[in-house]
């Protein structure tokens, strides 16, 4: 099955960060904890100071890693992702912050690789990383990886700089794209998103209505709600036809 041939029903289930409730977000350990309980994993991607994929949610080191503690890189503050490279992004300890166990980096290989051995769907959001690369670098970088393990047909594309997925769809035009937006939607919608040749539109949970859901997918273009952790506000948004949600618990939409 392809990505988008899961947008054929509504009540899709995406892991936000994978389990991050059970496990530190975007770690190996998150994506094997939502295993069984969504339809698809939601992953964060940035590139470090020398150009490796890394999965990473925030811009900056210090809130889910042991960074500051390192006496080496007290003089780095603000911690940027992209001021690090991959030696030494790979030193750090991802897991302790949530639970006192050690966890290494995910790279954005081996998530695909997960994905391809436990058959599985993959949202990657490209994150915004303009002000530290070309945009046409980022996307090399990412979409070589996807091409090279072969799972084009698993994975869709995301990003709130939206100059990216232009891009993708003109080197992988097969695979899914969606604008992320949050609080506002951008004028025009429905001819906005037909200019960036997206296929999806997410958005945060506070933006969302019974109408703008009602014209995105008259339009054709399929719809997600982030970040829904509350399983009736959940089904609200199914009965106005949202496609899927991302949360935090998927153990409570699928429990084992």
């Amino acid at each position: 099955m392809k990505f988008l041939e899961l947008f054929s029903r509504t009540g899709l289930i995406g892991a936000h960060r994978g389990a991050r409730t059970k496990a530190p977000e975007n770690t190996l350990r998150s994506l094997k904890a939502s295993v069984g309980h969504c339809d698809f994993i939601e992953v964060d991607v940035q590139l470090s100071r020398d150009g490796v994929a890394v999965i990473m949610h925030d811009d900056t080191l210090e809130r889910t890693t042991n960074v500051a503690k390192i006496e080496a890189y007290k003089s780095r503050t603000p911690y940027n992702v992209a001021d690090f490279t991959f030696k030494e992004l790979d030193s750090l300890d991802y897991g302790s912050w949530f639970d006192g166990e050690f966890e290494p980096l995910l790279t954005l290989k081996q998530a695909l690789q997960f994905i391809k051995e436990n058959r599985m769907f993959l949202n990657i959001e490209i994150k915004d990383m303009h002000q530290f690369f070309s945009d046409e670098q980022v996307i090399s970088t990412v979409l070589q990886e996807v091409e090279e393990l072969r799972v084009q047909e698993s994975v869709i594309f995301s990003s709130f700089w939206h100059e990216y997925l232009p891009l993708c769809k003109e080197r992988l035009p097969s695979v899914p794209t969606a604008a992320l937006v949050e609080d506002t939607h951008p004028d025009n919608l429905i001819e906005y998103l037909r200019s960036l040749h997206v296929d999806v539109y997410n958005m945060n949970d506070e933006l969302v209505d019974k109408e703008s859901v009602n014209k995105l997918r008259q339009a054709g273009f399929f719809v997600n709600i982030y970040t829904v952790n509350d399983p009736l506000r959940a089904k609200e948004l199914f009965e106005m036809g949202v496609n899927g949600i991302f949360t935090d618990i998927p153990s409570l939409y699928y429990p084992l």
